[in-house]
């Protein structure tokens, strides 16, 4: 396995932009807001999973299609090859009281940097001085270092695993937008999440159950899958007037040699490789990024895919419907047009659909 970086940027690997790459050079983060109805920010996931709408979006005759996701299947072909993060969100957010009595702290693990080390935002951060320690329930943590970001080094002391302990004293991050306590922590997760290190679900593959993986394979639709932990880089929000100028942060993943032989197999049958979420989709350009090819790697990625970017893996996209003036929808707009995709979400309002983490899906080919 190769280890590799990816660097941050849009388009192609050369130092010089294309013509094409030029005209989105002035593309400002405001091309890619819509009005939402705060009604239409899923608040509750549904039950069952698969029980999800599902807007299937066809590039080529820039059409537009309404199903159930049950209907994804009808969709795929035989030979297709669907490629899924199997990364497992940890229940990252602790809260506690100050050892010394004081009032307490929120935190929230955002990168594992050595054993027991962890970097992590903290809120307040006032609180969160050097030195200062904290009880977590079963953790106890000592601030040691603060970054220029804000954030902290915390490490923690404890007695058994750590992350045992953790899926008993953490609590899920959910996003902001979502106000409802959420019922059950494995809803949270993917049915097939099995590598933990996550600080956010990768959304997409939320709406997969045991009946849709049956139809797959009774289809034959292939299945493979990378990890990618879904942290700071995914979420930042765009800050800079122009995407452009928009930095990611590094975020870890793992491409397996029997995914890269899959995708490989996939490509020389002339079949088409399906992404299973924008995560899934930036492992596998990053790893063509650096490579020009596919092939088993693992490192760090803080690719931000922007309109102009030539995509050389991905040939369909299974996403949900993303916040606006986000890295998601830039990253969708770059598949499937920025206009066709804006054309899309207008649809998607007006008819209903439930957006952002517990939302529908999208199917773009």
């Amino acid at each position: 396995m190769v280890a590799v970086t990816a660097c941050n940027y849009c388009g192609s690997e050369s130092d010089f932009w294309s013509e094409r790459e030029r005209i989105y050079l002035s593309m400002e983060k405001s091309d890619f807001s819509f009005e939402l109805p705060q009604k239409l920010i899923a608040q509750t996931p549904l039950e069952p999973r698969d029980a999800s709408r599902l807007m299937v979006l066809e590039r080529a005759g820039q059409r537009i299609k309404d199903k159930t996701f049950l209907g994804l299947v009808d969709c795929l072909n035989s030979g297709d090859l669907l490629v899924l993060n199997n990364s497992r969100v940890l229940p990252a957010r602790l809260f506690a009281s100050a050892g010394d009595g004081q009032p307490g702290l929120e935190i929230l693990l955002v990168a594992l940097i050595s054993p027991d080390r962890w970097e992590v935002m903290a809120k307040p951060g006032k609180r969160a001085t050097v030195g200062r320690v904290f009880q977590f329930g079963e953790l106890r943590g000592c601030v040691l270092e603060i970054l220029p970001n804000g954030n902290r080094i915390m490490s923690f002391e404890y007695i058994g695993d750590f992350f045992e302990i953790l899926d008993r004293v953490g609590v899920m991050p959910l996003p902001p937008y979502i106000k409802e306590k959420l019922a059950e922590k494995e809803r949270y997760q993917t049915t097939y999440a099995r590598n933990p290190g996550s600080i956010a679900a990768p959304t997409a593959g939320l709406h997969f159950t045991d009946r849709i993986f049956a139809r797959l394979a009774a289809r034959g639709v292939h299945i493979a899958f990378v990890t990618l932990h879904v942290g700071l880089g995914t979420f930042k929000p765009i800050k800079t007037t122009n995407i452009f100028e928009h930095r990611m942060h590094a975020e870890s993943f793992v491409l397996p040699e029997g995914t890269a032989r899959a995708i490989q197999e996939t490509k020389e049958a002339g079949k088409r490789v399906i992404a299973v979420g924008t995560t899934s989709c930036r492992v596998l350009e990053s790893v063509f990024a650096i490579n020009g090819v596919v092939r088993a790697a693992s490192g760090t990625t803080n690719i931000f895919i922007c309109p102009g970017h030539e995509f050389k893996v991905v040939d369909g996209l299974l996403t949900n419907f993303h916040l606006p003036e986000s890295t998601l929808i830039v990253l969708v707009s770059a598949f499937a047009g920025r206009e066709f995709v804006l054309t899309a979400y207008r649809s998607a309002i007006e008819k209903g659909y439930r957006f952002f983490s517990f939302g529908d899906a999208m199917l773009i080919l």
